[in-house]
């Protein structure tokens, strides 16, 4: 019989309270961001302060600055130390987990251990300071808010992030954290390759098609098989590695450079973190021109010791060092298929989202594994993803126009259900909740509790709709028992020891009564963001206590949050500061010069200067250069007195001469209307 309860909680994403503001779309990559906004009748992606589309998600702390996107990574090769990415690969994690363990022998930067997580370690203005990777990853974000706010000049507060399908509670929950502490309202945490369904599907949503969507970015991989029917979206699977992308590449080109560096050179640049942020540049820049050009020369100057390093490197070199990798991408894609009950000829259409898609090789696999079945190449794989996440967002906030008007998309599972009963229920749905969005997704991970033996016991199992709500009766293993330790696990084994702990909690004052007699009603609810909340209730004393899986398995705490607030307030200000002075140096640099083109310019003021005069401006325009010179570092209101000072000498003489003209009259007597104007 069709088991219908996975679908019988649900929620509607229009008319949320309280009362929404425009709510921006942030695609938070590993390796790039990118945010998007509904605005003028369709999503548009907003360019940053360089004019991209895609910001880097690099942090970088100097003596005087903090440094976000190209300005951090411009610098990252002589601040190596200090320039921080792939935080993403951090978020969530434990520090004993063997990826991280893993991954801090290959960044430059340090990372150490706090409270069981790993922190990134940094020196500033003199003395040592630790971010968690949220509140790293929370200055990317807040990056992606101001680019947001000075293309619609207000302030945002609301935005839907996306993350990987295959992210845990404990990431999902680090990511939301991130917005808090970046002043967002995270309304919504959505899967990237649904929001790039999305993305896809808002020109097709009347084609009935079977779509997988093959999302490889910079540091994660995702595999979503979805079934679009009449602008209904069925998320049927998902699958993928959240440990494997675009930096992966980058550092099978960086060993081989290293090992070919030392054979040639007798050199190992292995632990001189200068040589290997430049290497680490140039094989970034290599990886993507290899997408195009089938040779490319990776050329650096002084890479250590004064020496140029100059070495060419063939795709065919390249895709050879990572076959591997390539090859590994495959086995989502299978899997993903069998849990959908698709074959590879039912797949209408291949969806690329991700830089990494690029990569000839990555395209050829796919194209042999569905026979020859072309990718779609019709959305831009680097913005899908966030211009599905603003799509997502118009809606939330009803600010969706002509581009989501009408379009209602429902997202459920295909587990346990007939294909026809679930399209009997859509289209229901799709006739009543006209001008809403049911924005239904997959738990990436079967959701369980330990019992007797360490057994692994699944409540929710992997690829359920979210949200949903499950629960199961439990008893006691020993007579008289009075309380109960639930635990929380995470994961696919049948033994709990190879599953993910996330959190445990006692359920106290169980009425004392023979073993296996009590009834406790073990309850788990993952909610429109994937995060989990489990509650347990003796059924005979009414007793419960619930968790929503938070500081058991390192979440942050509300205090910590409340610090990271505070201090990331104290980076904006620290921020606005910086530009301040900036603007105030700029602004006395553009003075003096605008006056020393002025006078070279024989036909304006230098012209009806007399010689004294010319030496005044001169003289003081000289002392404000030099002045700047040896003053680099000088506080915003030292620029804007100089700049007074200047344009106090040089005003003074101009308004001689605008008198002199003015009056038409002889130096004497325009010089004494000149002083009596300076008196007034």
């Amino acid at each position: 019989m069709a088991r219908l309860a996975i679908l019988s909680t649900f929620a509607v994403t229009k008319n949320e309270s309280p009362k929404l503001g425009t709510v921006i779309g942030i695609d938070l990559g590993t390796t790039y961001s990118c945010v998007g906004v509904y605005k003028n009748g369709h999503i548009e992606i907003i360019a940053n302060d360089q004019g991209n589309r895609i910001t880097p998600s690099w942090v970088a702390f100097t003596d005087g600055e903090r440094l976000i996107g190209e300005a951090a990574k411009n610098q990252a090769a002589a601040n190596a130390e200090r320039t921080v990415f792939d935080v993403k690969r951090l978020i969530g994690r434990k520090f004993d987990d063997e990826v991280v363990q893993k991954d801090m022998k290959l960044f430059p930067y340090n990372i150490v251990n706090k409270d069981g997580k790993p922190y990134i370690k940094v020196e500033k203005d003199g003395e040592s300071k630790v971010f968690s990777p949220e509140e790293t990853s929370a200055m990317v974000l807040t990056k992606m808010k101001e680019t947001a706010e000075a293309y619609l000049g207000k302030k945002i507060k609301d935005a839907v992030v996306t993350v990987p399908a295959y992210f845990n509670d404990a990431q999902r929950q680090a990511t939301k954290d991130a917005g808090v502490i970046a002043g967002l309202n995270v309304v919504r945490i959505i899967n990237e390759p649904t929001a790039a369904a999305i993305a896809y599907g808002l020109d097709k949503k009347r084609e009935d098609k079977n779509i997988l969507v093959f999302d490889l970015g910079g540091g994660t991989f995702d595999v979503s098989v979805l079934a679009m029917d009449n602008g209904v979206f069925e998320v049927l699977a998902t699958n993928g590695d959240t440990h494997l992308g675009g930096e992966d590449f980058d550092q099978r080109l960086m060993d081989y450079f290293i090992k070919l560096i030392n054979k040639k050179h007798g050199k190992d640049i292995s632990k001189d973190n200068r040589a290997l942020g430049k290497l680490r540049k140039e094989c970034e820049r290599a990886k993507r021109a290899l997408s195009n050009q089938h040779q490319v020369r990776v050329h650096i100057e002084s890479l250590f010791d004064g020496v140029d390093f100059s070495e060419p490197l063939s795709r065919a070199r390249f895709e050879e060092m990572n076959s591997d990798l390539f090859k590994k991408t495959m086995a989502p894609v299978k899997k993903a298929l069998k849990d959908a009950g698709l074959e590879k000829n039912q797949i209408d259409e291949i969806v690329l989202v991700g830089g990494s898609t690029r990569i000839p090789k990555v395209q050829q696999l796919l194209k042999d594994f569905f026979d020859g079945k072309e990718p779609s190449k019709g959305v831009n794989p680097d913005e899908a993803v966030a211009h599905g996440a603003a799509i997502q967002g118009s809606i939330l906030s009803g600010e969706g126009g002509d581009e989501t008007k009408g379009m209602y998309t429902f997202i459920y599972t295909y587990i346990h259900m007939q294909y026809v009963l679930c399209s009997m229920l859509c289209f229901l749905m799709f006739c009543f909740l006209s001008n809403y969005i049911l924005l239904l997704d997959v738990a990436p991970l079967t959701l369980g509790v330990e019992t007797i033996g360490g057994v692994m016991t699944k409540i929710i199992p992997r690829n359920t709709v979210i949200p949903t709500k499950k629960t199961q009766i439990f008893s006691t293993s020993r007579n008289q028992q009075t309380s109960v330790l639930i635990k929380v696990y995470e994961g696919e084994r049948s033994l709990t020891k190879d599953c993910r702990e996330l959190g445990e909690f006692e359920l106290s004052g169980i009425v004392p009564a023979p073993r296996e007699v009590p009834q406790i009603e073990v309850s788990f609810e993952v909610d429109v963001n994937g995060i989990l909340h489990v509650q347990a209730q003796d059924k005979a004393s009414k007793k419960f206590e619930k968790i929503t899986i938070t500081n058991d398995k390192g979440r942050l705490s509300e205090e910590e949050i409340d610090r990271m607030v505070a201090e990331a307030e104290e980076f904006a200000a620290e921020d606005k500061a910086v530009k301040e002075r900036i603007e105030s140096r700029n602004s006395l640099e553009h003075y003096v010069y605008n006056m020393k083109n002025q006078m070279n310019d024989q036909d304006k003021l230098a012209q009806q200067l007399k010689s004294s005069e010319k030496e005044k401006i001169e003289t003081a325009l000289k002392e404000a250069l030099e002045w700047m010179d040896d003053n680099q570092s000088a506080e915003k209101e030292d620029y804007d007195e100089m700049l007074k000072e200047v344009q106090d000498v040089c005003d003074r003489v101009v308004a001689k001469v605008y008198f002199r003209a003015a009056a038409n009259a002889e130096p004497d007597e325009a010089e004494a209307k000149a002083n009596d104007h300076e008196e007034d």
